[in-house]
């Protein structure tokens, strides 16, 4: 856990060695690494930069750290979505059975995983997956298997990337460089998003329920 955390203080010396618009290019695409079908941390790339952000006479600012990570998950968001789309389950599941895929921490069980949760919860799974580790990079890939509405595929991502990124730089803002105050708020931020996640998940079940009958 500890090593996990002090990752983010490499990257911290990483941004403040460049220059400003490099950090927003590099949130950037670090967000589409995110968000794609490679693991890759976003705790690790919002926060550092909001904790750049924080400290007096820098030239970042919060606003653009979120918008730029959000248009970074966007476009992640939408190569899961098309290839989703595009190849078909079939394919998505032989390509989740290779080494490659295996070497991205994927496989057929977490693909399966990511289906149940959206056939289960629609539309709402691609913006409240957001929220949910091992679910959060995954959930693209279904909607784009079941070819659910670009639109509405594009609104539920960016609100569920948005508020997830402005959560996390809210974090990395407040903490500045205290890497303690930073596990202890992440870990209990973890926590509740599960509760609240569960919670969800119960009323959708229970609405489901009550509707049938």
């Amino acid at each position: 856990m500890l090593e996990h955390f002090t990752s983010i203080y490499t990257v911290v010396d990483y941004f403040n060695a460049i220059d400003v618009t490099h950090i927003y290019l590099l949130v950037f695409a670090l967000m589409v690494v995110e968000s794609s079908f490679i693991p890759f941390p976003s705790e690790v790339v919002i926060p550092p930069a909001a904790m750049i952000a924080a400290t007096p006479g820098s030239n970042l600012h919060v606003a653009a750290i979120v918008l730029f990570g959000t248009l970074g998950a966007m476009v992640g968001a939408y190569i899961n979505y098309y290839l989703g789309k595009l190849l078909g389950r079939p394919i998505i599941h032989k390509l989740a059975d290779t080494r490659f895929a295996h070497a991205c921490l994927i496989d057929r069980a977490k693909i399966e995983k990511s289906e149940t949760y959206f056939v289960k919860h629609g539309k709402s799974s691609t913006f409240v997956g957001r929220f949910i580790p091992g679910i959060r990079q995954l959930i693209s890939i279904p909607a784009g298997i079941s070819k659910m509405r670009l639109g509405a595929f594009s609104l539920y991502t960016f609100l569920g990337a948005a508020m997830w990124n402005v959560i996390l730089a809210t974090i990395g803002y407040i903490c500045g460089k205290n890497i303690e105050m930073f596990e202890s708020i992440f870990r209990e931020l973890t926590i509740a998003l599960v509760v609240v996640g569960v919670l969800f998940i119960a009323y959708l079940v229970y609405s489901g329920v009550k509707k049938k009958k």
